[in-house]
């Protein structure tokens, strides 16, 4: 396959993931706000589906946001790494802690935002498990100081990875008048 093919395929992947993650975080956000603020969360997220609940659908939506945000997120620093004007290219691995640790970022932050939210409109559910999703799981409140914990690690990870991301060096200078020797040597 040629590369321009191959490169037009990855992006057109990483376009669909970068579409598909947007529209799952707003799934989820819409989700959040209902559990947040009514007592709707069993309701039908949408009535075509009468079965799925709508806090069923923002645990599904916040799962395929990560997969489908880490995948654009990774193929668009594998795209940038090859581009030689703005860094020199880096090993897939690190793209992807790159990628996970900037999608994991913006997750966790949602995260803190809606179980913060959720403190203050009711805050005895701090106490309660997350989802009946996960029975006997962690309590909203512990999944609050975990989120915490990983936007903490992100954070600093993608600031590190950021910062010392390899350059191309500065173009060679001649030293002046070394034009000038070279025309009286020829």
């Amino acid at each position: 396959m040629r590369k321009s093919s191959r490169n037009n395929r990855n992006l057109v992947i990483e376009s669909v993931a970068f579409g598909l993650g947007y529209t799952a975080v707003l799934i989820w956000g819409g989700s959040a706000l209902v559990a947040s603020f009514t007592d709707g969360e069993a309701g039908p997220y949408w009535p075509a589906i009468p079965d799925l609940r709508t806090d069923t659908t923002g645990v599904i939506a916040f799962a395929v946001a990560i997969v489908s945000l880490l995948v654009s997120k990774y193929l668009q620093l594998r795209r940038r790494g090859d581009a030689p004007a703005a860094t020199t290219a880096r090993p897939p691995g690190v793209a992807l802690v790159q990628a996970v640790a900037e999608t994991a970022a913006v997750l966790a932050t949602g995260l803190v935002i809606y179980l913060s939210l959720n403190a203050v409109t009711h805050p005895i559910t701090l106490r309660m498990e997350l989802t009946h999703l996960w029975p006997a799981g962690p309590s909203e409140g512990t999944v609050r100081v975990i989120a915490l914990g990983i936007c903490l690690a992100s954070v600093a990870t993608r600031r590190y990875l950021r910062a010392s991301a390899s350059r191309p060096g500065p173009a060679a200078t001649v030293p002046e008048g070394a034009d000038e020797k070279a025309d009286v040597a020829a």
